[in-house]
């Protein structure tokens, strides 16, 4: 008889039930965030950088700050940059991390399966992007004209956790493909050219032409014109969606290959 069938028996003879997989997600999410927090700078970084950005490079321009319009277009892109600098770090360079420890293979063997402790990472990633989102939107709300609706406060907050998914599933790849060392160079080797070049720190539409078109095709564009037009109620531009897709899906078929690679590799 084996250890886990000695534990379901153990348990039933006892009257307790086995935990759910849920149960198991929130367990895992619960030690992922007291785990992070330990390291208050890892936290306080996240939750500052976007905060100071908005604070030194749009508060001082009035122009900027003194149309709503503007002042949700700049929100909006520091927003997505927010949670796609959450999602990499928390997935690139903290998978990477977990890699290098003892306890990460004994957890990858255990009968629960990779799915809670998956859920759980995802929880604890959005838990984190939506703290990082607050400083930024009380700075916004006091020194800018960005005044969104409640219903578009919700809607833009939702498009932000879904528009990040594509750079959760990058984060993955980076973290099971790469070490820890190389996991910090190449997450910033790819978060801040695709934020400059999505629009994210100066407005697409002052771009030149040629720009703002090859910017249209990438993840971080989509996904801030796509944030802006559920905060605002514009118009985006038709491919957004498709294009935010597309990468979705290129970037969870190297987050699949990256770890059954890994796991084929560690324990073949």
């Amino acid at each position: 008889m084996t250890t886990q069938t000695l534990d379901r028996t153990s348990s039933r003879a006892a009257g307790v039930a086995p935990p759910t997989f849920m149960r198991l997600a929130l367990l895992h999410a619960k030690y992922n965030i007291l785990e992070t927090i330990r390291i208050p700078i890892a936290v306080i970084g996240n939750l500052m950088f976007p905060t100071l950005a908005m604070f030194f490079f749009v508060v001082p321009q009035e122009v900027v700050t003194s149309d709503p319009l503007w002042s949700m277009m700049s929100v909006g892109g520091l927003a997505m940059f927010s949670v796609m600098s959450t999602f990499m770090f928390t997935f690139g360079v903290g998978v990477a991390e977990d890699r290098a420890l003892p306890f990460d293979p004994y957890l990858r063997t255990m009968p629960a399966g990779a799915g809670p402790r998956m859920l759980g990472r995802i929880l604890t990633g959005c838990v984190f992007a939506l703290v990082a989102l607050v400083p930024l939107g009380l700075v916004a709300g006091i020194f800018t004209a960005a005044a969104p609706t409640p219903l578009q406060l919700l809607l833009g907050v939702a498009t932000l956790l879904a528009a990040g998914i594509p750079f959760l599933m990058l984060g993955l790849f980076i973290g099971y493909r790469l070490s820890s060392k190389a996991a910090i160079a190449v997450v910033q080797v790819i978060l801040f050219p695709l934020a400059f070049a999505g629009g994210l720190f100066m407005p697409a539409e002052m771009f030149p032409s040629w720009l703002a078109t090859a910017s249209s095709f990438l993840p971080s564009r989509a996904g801030r014109d796509l944030v802006i037009s559920a905060l605002t109620g514009t118009e985006v531009y038709a491919y957004a969606l498709p294009v935010l897709l597309g990468w979705g899906v290129l970037f969870t078929a190297l987050a699949i290959w990256a770890y059954r690679r890994d796991e084929g590799r560690r324990f073949r």
